[in-house]
């Protein structure tokens, strides 16, 4: 679900405090209030740019007489030296939000970027790439939204979107004398939840997929190991890859038949996306 538009000024409204906007000194100490100027989005570096709106609701949040235009979609695959979007009116104001309106668009474009790099290499195969919960605190919707704007899936939400089974879930349960398939079922019964569950071995996979599971989650495995469990699985429920999958192996994961490839580093470590803002006073 998408951060709506007061999700998003609250976020800002932190955001610009976290940087004291109203108390620019320098910017106070060398620019007339009177001063009109306009500044220009120019992308330094190829990739996907997502987060636009975000940086509009900056400027929006400490001037609203600026005037914010986007000059591509949110999504859209951008080039070095293009200009993306333009920021116009008071000087001091686009001073006063430039560095946050930066920071989330090269962010989140960073984000989309390294999404869709996922999502290319897995073209020509069924996998689709999802992300994760590893996101920044706070940040979590508007993440999830540059990874949609990747071409990638998002994954839970948040706790209450679907029961996944982990592997701590299951240790704690099979403590106290429970086997697999009663884990999986003391968690049916609780909710009609869609029901996930971690699996780390093939014998394991197949019991999940007997017990009657949405889904399984290949922790760690191999790709051989992968695709003996996706047979083993038979099609009765979706599975998931998981664990270390970088570009350099994730067309492999994606070839032993996988539906889904979960990579947290969608979210927790991707490179900003080189963007500057230039003034023309």
């Amino acid at each position: 679900m998408a951060m709506g538009a007061d999700g998003v000024q609250s976020l800002v409204r932190a955001a610009l405090e976290e940087d004291s906007a109203g108390h620019d000194v320098t910017t106070q100490a060398l620019i007339d209030p009177q001063w009109q100027g306009r500044g220009t989005f120019l992308m330094k570096a190829k990739g996907v740019l997502a987060g636009l709106f975000v940086a509009e609701a900056v400027f929006r949040e400490v001037d609203s007489d600026l005037r914010f235009t986007s000059m591509v979609d949110e999504g859209a695959a951008v080039r070095g030296g293009q200009t993306v979007a333009v920021v116009e009116g008071s000087l001091a104001s686009i001073l006063v939000g430039e560095r946050v309106a930066l920071n989330f668009l090269q962010h989140l474009s960073g984000i989309a970027t390294l999404t869709a790099r996922y999502v290319r290499a897995v073209a020509e195969t069924g996998a689709r790439i999802l992300d994760t919960r590893k996101t920044t605190p706070g940040l979590r919707r508007l993440e999830k939204q540059a990874v949609a704007a990747g071409g990638g899936r998002n994954h839970r939400m948040d706790l209450g979107d679907a029961i996944l089974i982990k592997d701590n879930h299951i240790a704690a349960v099979r403590a106290r004398g429970a086997t697999l398939r009663g884990v999986i079922e003391r968690a049916r019964t609780s909710s009609e939840l869609s029901l996930e569950v971690e699996v780390t071995s093939v014998e394991e996979a197949r019991e999940a997929a007997e017990a009657g599971v949405e889904m399984v989650l290949l922790d760690n495995m191999g790709p051989d190991e992968m695709r003996e469990a996706v047979v083993a699985v038979a099609g009765r429920c979706e599975t998931e890859a998981s664990g270390g999958i970088t570009l350099r192996t994730v067309k492999a994961v994606a070839e032993t038949g996988v539906d889904y490839i979960s990579v947290g580093a969608l979210t927790h470590s991707p490179r900003a996306l080189d963007i500057s803002l230039k003034i023309e006073g």
